[in-house]
């Protein structure tokens, strides 16, 4: 039989034009390492030998050696890795393995005595591929997501914000993967300690809702630049929708509910005038103390600030001719 002779690939049905099983439900984890452009080329190979043993260390000490041992579809990605595994254990992998994966990386970036550090963004996801044990297993739209999500600014900026020497990973859900499990009561985390966010990929047609997840956190992890926007102006709607905000006058806008920011002091100033909060009825007397000198400031001045209720006529109360001076 000659190259010509062999059978052409087998044809597969247009989207849409009859009914089939779904693929199998996997779970999907994709990593990659910050920065690894940045290295050196000679640094490369050994970062890419480095990250699966660090994974499978991390599985191991979380009890969770069962799902390295039967990943899915493993597949090297150089500066990263990826696989697919039973979906019944993404609670165990929010938590504890991200928590363990953070220990991990801690030990072996104090041990690697600042030559080579590894940091890692996760991806986390849920959904059907196709898995026979074929060689294009674990090709479709959830594995496309998964690695969008991992390159989605969100979870990149949050790493960059973050100090080098306490984050080690920033972890990102999908949202069918936050709703099943996290919203679900399914994981070991309460959903407070996941972030919404919109993830999207500069360059790329992709936006999509998500949820961030820093075992340990350290930098602003509340910034509009992590947040966007749209989930800012969303939360502070639910916020005035539930009776006009927080004590601290909107400090935590911008905040997941139940997330609160330190307070900000307001100073409030007003040279040679009148600073009023409050309600005002009828005048105000305050005295000139230095009157309308071109040489000088004009104006009233005011020692200290004027809050509450106040009685009487507001404005300057003058006696004579206020000009009488300049003639």
């Amino acid at each position: 039989m000659t190259e010509f002779d062999q059978p052409l690939p087998e044809a597969s049905a247009l989207p849409y034009s009859r009914s089939r099983h779904l693929p199998p439900y996997r779970g999907i984890v994709a990593v990659d390492a910050k920065d690894f452009t940045g290295y050196p080329a000679i640094e490369h190979g050994r970062i890419s030998q480095n990250v699966p043993q660090l994974l499978q260390w991390s599985f191991e000490r979380a009890g969770l050696a069962e799902v390295w041992a039967d990943r899915r579809f493993p597949n090297s990605t150089g500066d990263g890795y990826v696989f697919g595994f039973d979906p019944a254990w993404m609670p165990y992998l929010i938590h504890p393995w991200l928590h363990t994966l953070q220990e991990v990386l801690t030990e072996f970036n104090v041990h690697s005595a600042g030559t080579v550090r590894i940091r890692l963004r996760v991806s986390l996801n849920i959904g059907p591929l196709p898995d026979t044990g074929g060689e294009f297993d674990g090709n479709g739209t959830p594995r496309n997501d998964t690695h969008r999500l991992l390159d989605s600014r969100p979870v990149k900026a949050v790493l960059a914000a973050s100090n080098e020497g306490v984050t080690q990973v920033a972890a990102i859900l999908s949202d069918r993967c936050y709703q099943d499990t996290v919203a679900g009561g399914f994981t070991g985390r309460h959903p407070d300690h996941f972030i919404e966010v919109p993830a999207t990929v500069e360059g790329k047609r992709f936006d999509q809702r998500a949820w961030l997840y820093v075992p340990a956190p350290s930098g602003n992890l509340y910034d509009r630049r992590i947040l966007g926007d749209a989930v800012v102006e969303q939360q502070e709607k639910e916020q005035g929708k539930r009776g006009g905000g927080d004590a601290d006058g909107g400090a935590s806008a911008g905040r997941p509910e139940g997330r609160r920011g330190p307070r900000t002091l307001v100073n409030q100033r007003a040279d040679h005038g009148n600073t009023n909060s409050g309600t005002v009825h009828g005048g105000q007397n305050v005295t000139n103390v230095r009157g309308d000198s071109v040489s000088g400031f004009g104006g009233d001045y005011v020692a200290g600030n004027k809050a509450g209720t106040v009685h009487g006529t507001q404005g300057d109360t003058v006696h004579g001719d206020k000009n009488e001076h300049h003639r």
